[in-house]
């Protein structure tokens, strides 16, 4: 009796719960749409891009024609094939959900602690994308998956796996706002759906994993890397043979010229990456949305105008090499106080595939040249970076001495950078040195802050290309660095020179102020945080409605008046009128003290300082206050302008997509009327406006040809700018008074007359300024004088020589006899250096001689008749250098008797 009391219970309870399911189940699938034609084939709606003002950059479905659905017959058999093999292998053998494939996913995900691979089939894809509403479509909840498969199981009930493929290629996403294979077959190939063949078919079918990454158009290696997955899984499948898959990938495919009507296109399909960033790649497949973005399309068109004309000029200048290709244009522009992108060209011609057209020149990483060099010289100007490294901050007021010089590499081997016009300069201040571009003193300014001090402040002023350095890799790029050896891209090279304008403050470049829904419900607002759930505070008193919603801006103050700055949380824009609201927008992160960005605006605005090299009045100079700096790398492979006014920023890069040289093309004759055009235009007819000079900046003045405080005798003085604090204290000693004999012409002497001897102001050089002096017709004095020591020496914290050559003695004269033998014939070469370097190398004439390494540091060297000149140079654990005083020695020749 009780066996038969606990069955029956048993079955009431299997019973209740069977009602109970089959209540659960109704109440969860009940509102689903039927699986109809219908509503499998209804189209989605068109997703608008617009400019800032509203005008139409790009509609998604704008051409109707593009859009027809597919019956199976009319689909490649390689299309259906390729997508089955990379999307769904076991397609004809589930109902619609693959337990298996379920089973796999749990186990990886469980493994990897996180989602690396999904389940869901082609069908479930196919059900989500047409059959579920959009807040439901990118749930992440088991509900979700439950009404998925059901709806699944329901398609594959009522249609053949002929008509499920047709309905899913008919709906699925391909980028590039092409929905269908329709679409994507005329964006990406100019022609019907049914005229592609094995090589476009897979190439299609490897962007359904991510359309942005895998666009031939934008990435060709990327998407023909993936090309070759899709036709070794179609081989797997057994669809196609080895042979047919080798053949395919070695096809030379033809995109279209013009695959859809577009303004911007290369920003507007960077528009669509950032799109699948911040809302996903379902939902922007899904249509329906309203981008409105930074650009202004005024701007855009004249930049894109602008660069043709100037890259047509330049391949027709007059007496140009024939062999000359320049096809290559880009150009960014930024507010610099935002960081909203106003302007972005990727080429003068997204569908010239003969010139790599829809290669975004924007976002390409390509070396920089001298464009790098306002970053290095930031940070040796820094004075609390300066005070955290041991060493006296950079002025512009500091001589750098641009003369032959070489670094030892990391491979031991001398290297020697050169100047532009191959000729040095002697010393210069490091004003004229980064304005006029010289090479050598960038790297000698390097070496004083390091390679990895220069690769830190790039990537906190937005540049994320470079290689950090690390334990493995201390010196990753080596000194060439500051001359452009790494490599970024134009967007993140203005948006670096934006921080500048912005007085040290760095933002975010950013592309898209505002996205809404077809229902005008904002999914986005540029500079408004987001919520982490209901009820989470905003930065304003208001709470948030629910998780992912949008933070209103917090309380704006009014303003006093027009004209009147805003108050935080604004940055420095102004208001229009008494009573207007302020702006909310991106305030920025301090990356540069304002001083030190001042100074290097300062610096690059100065068109004195840079006339050595680019002369007065160049296309560097614009109509108002602008500082701009220009790159050009080794062989005139790549030419860069870059600069700004206190409100706009922008950057220009000029060469070609295969990397080949242009010849004779610099940055100042390539890219700079590019830049100067655009400026001028953009710009416009707006008041002209002064930078803004922070507190704690000073002026001084300064002997120029040492950089401190001028005595009577200095000849050449400037008012320079200085950073409070790091003024000069000491008094020049290159103008110095010597006297000589007037009546004999030479130096005084014990016969020479007291009423000649008469007194005149020279400069006096170290010596390694000696040669170099002579060779420019600056007479240097035989007499003992105090000589001014190497400044930038000084500048990093180290004496001017940590290296001091013994032997032989200066000016020492010796005699070679011809006929004995030459082990006789030789002379002691030894240095004293201030520590224990790894190494010493002897140099006579410039050229190694020999090498020590371990004290005592000395070598002999056997004579050779001549004057010599004879130095030496160490290397110490770390690879700081030290080079010792060049002296002379003459050796004259005579014959054995």
């Amino acid at each position: 009796m009780l066996k038969t009391t606990r069955l029956r219970a048993a079955l009431l309870a299997l019973l209740i719960l069977a009602v109970a399911g089959l209540i659960a189940g109704r109440a969860l699938f009940a509102d689903l749409p039927a699986p109809s034609l219908a509503n499998l084939n209804a189209s989605r709606p068109s997703t608008l891009i617009t400019d800032r003002n509203g005008r139409l950059l790009y509609e998604s479905i704008g051409d109707a024609s593009k859009n027809v659905p597919l019956s199976f017959d009319q689909i490649p058999a390689a299309c259906w094939q390729a997508t089955v093999a990379v999307e769904d292998s076991r397609f004809f053998h589930h109902p619609g959900v693959d337990v298996l494939a379920i089973g796999r996913a749990a186990w990886l995900n469980w493994r990897d602690g996180g989602i690396v691979s999904g389940a869901s089939t082609l069908t479930q894809q196919l059900a989500r994308n047409t059959l579920m509403s959009e807040d439901e479509r990118f749930e992440q909840s088991l509900r979700r998956k439950l009404r998925e498969a059901w709806l699944a199981v329901q398609i594959e009930l009522r249609y053949t796996k002929s008509e499920i493929l047709a309905l899913y290629l008919n709906q699925v996403y391909y980028g590039n706002f092409a929905t269908g294979l329709e679409a994507a077959a005329q964006s990406y190939f100019g022609k019907h759906a049914a005229e592609l063949d094995l090589s476009e078919c897979s190439m299609l079918a490897g962007l359904l994993q991510n359309q942005v990454a895998y666009n031939p158009l934008n990435h060709p290696e990327a998407a023909r890397l993936r090309q070759s997955t899709v036709l070794g899984l179609m081989v797997v499948n057994g669809y196609i043979d080895r042979r047919d898959a080798e053949l395919a990938l070695a096809e030379q495919l033809q995109f279209a010229a013009s695959p859809f009507t577009v303004e911007a296109p290369h920003f507007v399909s960077y528009v669509e990456a950032q799109l699948d960033r911040l809302l996903g790649v379902d939902a922007v497949a899904s249509g329906g949305l309203r981008v409105t973005t930074t650009l202004d399309l005024n701007w855009q068109n004249q930049a894109e105008r602008t660069a043709r004309w100037h890259l047509q000029r330049l391949a027709e200048e007059p007496g140009a090499p024939a062999e000359r290709r320049i096809e290559n244009a880009a150009v960014v522009a930024l507010d610099p106080q935002t960081g909203a992108i106003r302007t972005m060209v990727g080429s003068p011609d997204y569908f010239d595939a003969s010139i790599q057209g829809a290669m975004n020149g924007a976002l390409a990483l390509r070396q920089p040249g001298s464009a790098i060099k306002p970053i290095t010289y930031a940070l040796a100007m820094d004075p609390a970076t300066a005070a955290a490294a041991g060493r006296q901050p950079l002025t512009a007021a500091t001589v750098i001495n641009d003369v032959r010089t070489a670094f030892l590499t990391a491979e031991d081997e001398p290297y020697v950078p050169e100047n532009y016009d191959r000729t040095w300069h002697g010393p210069v201040s490091a004003r004229v040195a980064l304005a006029s571009s010289y090479n050598l003193p960038a790297v000698k300014v390097l070496q004083s802050v390091g390679i990895g001090g220069l690769i830190n402040q790039a990537r906190r002023q937005g540049i994320t290309s470079f290689r950090p350095a690390s334990q493995d890799d201390p010196n990753p790029y080596g000194l060439a660095l500051t001359l452009g050896g790494g490599e970024v891209s134009l967007l993140e090279l203005t948006s670096a020179y934006a921080s500048f304008a912005n007085g040290g403050l760095f933002v975010e470049p950013y592309a898209i102020e505002r996205i809404a829904d077809k229902n005008g419900k904002i999914l986005f607002q540029a500079n408004q945080p987001t919520c982490v759930g209901a009820g989470s505070p905003c930065p304003s008193p208001t709470t948030c409605v629910g998780a992912g919603s949008p933070c209103p801006p917090p309380p704006t103050a009014t303003c006093v008046g027009a004209g009147s700055p805003c108050p935080p949380p604004p940055s420095a824009t102004t208001c229009t009128g008494a009573g207007q609201p302020c702006p909310y927008i991106n305030a920025g992160t301090r990356v540069l003290d304002e001083r030190v960005a001042y100074l290097i605006t300062d610096i690059l605005s100065d068109d004195d300082a840079r006339a050595p090299s680019f002369g007065h009045n160049s296309v560097l100079k614009l109509s108002r206050p602008a500082a701009v700096k220009t790159g050009t790398t080794t062989d005139w492979r790549d030419n860069w302008t870059v600069g700004y006014t206190p409100d706009l920023v922008a950057g220009v890069w000029v060469g070609n997509a295969d990397n080949s040289p242009m010849l004779g093309i610099s940055g100042v004759t390539g890219a700079g009327p590019i830049w100067h055009d655009f400026m001028q235009m953009a710009t416009g007819d707006a008041p002209a406006t002064a930078f803004h000079q922070p507190p704690g900046m000073a002026r001084t003045d300064i002997c120029i040809d040492s950089g401190l405080l001028p005595t009577e005798w200095c000849q050449r003085r400037r008012s320079e700018l200085f950073i409070a604090g790091t003024q000069p204290t000491e008094f020049d000693t290159v103008y110095q008074p010597v006297e000589f004999d007037a009546c004999r012409g030479g130096p005084v002497s014990a016969a020479s007359d007291p009423q000649c001897i008469k007194q005149r102001v020279v400069r006096v050089y170290p010596p390694e300024l000696r040669d170099w002096a002579r060779a420019n017709g600056i007479e240097q004095p035989d007499v003992a004088v105090a000589a001014q020591p190497d400044a930038i020496a000084q500048a990093v914290g180290r004496p001017a020589s940590a290296l001091t050559l013994v032997s032989p003695d200066p000016n020492s004269e010796f005699q070679w006899v011809d006929g004995l033998s030459a082990d006789v014939q030789q002379i002691r070469l030894a240095a004293r250096p201030s520590g224990q370097p790894a190494k010493v190398s002897f140099l006579v004439d410039g050229e190694e001689v020999a090498l020590a390494t371990s004290a005592p540091y000395e070598t002999w060297w056997t004579l050779q008749p001549g004057a010599h000149s004879i130095s030496a140079q160490s290397v110490d654990a770390d690879g700081a250098v030290a080079v010792s005083d060049e002296i002379w020695i003459d050796v004259s020749a005579s014959t054995s008797k």
